[in-house]
């Protein structure tokens, strides 16, 4: 093999990174561990187990939340299911069960002893996945007016900004929430301005179900 044959070579290997395609380093990961951009035509792996809310241990389960519902080691009977207007939930072998009223380790608990007519010392565990039966209303000059779920411990700033933002009317310093408790309505008031300025932040509270966060 001649040195100019071998010279050449080298100039290869140094030539060939070059045309390597950049957009490998379109990954973007922070020290964080957050997500990373996949490319395009690429996949990103999920778990196979929802993700579920958190919620109080005393929350209590309304019509239109959606539940996942595990029977350990019977994968038949783990599903995810949503409580139906008539608070009830269908499972196999059990039909209807009553679910809205009860705490998600109460609902466990009836669902086990209801499975041991089927099953030797049934394990069932319930998670709320979605809680659609507390909601909160934003109205007035919202680009997205409408009920929106109420998550855990949601402000009225969080609220706005699941709304998609004001228009251009919108009076932000006379933004308001009313509330309804035993029959009376009261009116909150709520200064846009002056609480994303770190003012007011008393005004920030968290809503309740049924609240309506009105943007004039």
């Amino acid at each position: 093999m001649s040195s100019r044959f071998l010279l050449n070579l080298a100039g290869l290997a140094l030539i060939v990174p070059l045309w390597l395609p950049s957009h490998t380093s379109a990954r973007q990961q922070d020290s964080g561990g957050a997500r990373v951009t996949p490319l395009v035509g690429e996949s990103v792996e999920r778990g196979s187990k929802e993700a579920s809310v958190k919620v109080d241990p005393e929350y209590t389960i309304g019509a239109q939340d959606v539940l996942r519902i595990d029977v350990w080691k019977e994968d038949q009977l783990t599903r995810t299911v949503p409580v139906r207007p008539d608070g009830k939930v269908t499972l196999p072998l059990l039909n209807d069960v009553q679910a809205a009223g009860l705490t998600p380790m109460q609902l466990a608990n009836e669902i086990g002893e209801d499975l041991k007519k089927y099953l030797n010392n049934p394990a069932v565990s319930v998670t709320v996945v979605q809680i659609n039966s507390r909601r909160i209303y934003v109205t007035g000059e919202v680009a997205k007016p409408g009920a929106l779920p109420m998550l855990p411990n949601m402000t009225v700033l969080q609220a706005l900004s699941s709304s998609g933002g004001f228009t251009q009317f919108a009076k932000t310093k006379k933004i308001y929430v009313l509330r309804t408790e035993a029959g009376v309505q009261t009116k909150l008031p709520f200064n846009y301005n002056d609480v994303v300025k770190g003012k007011k932040a008393e005004q920030n509270i968290q809503l309740r179900s049924g609240d309506v966060v009105i943007v004039p």
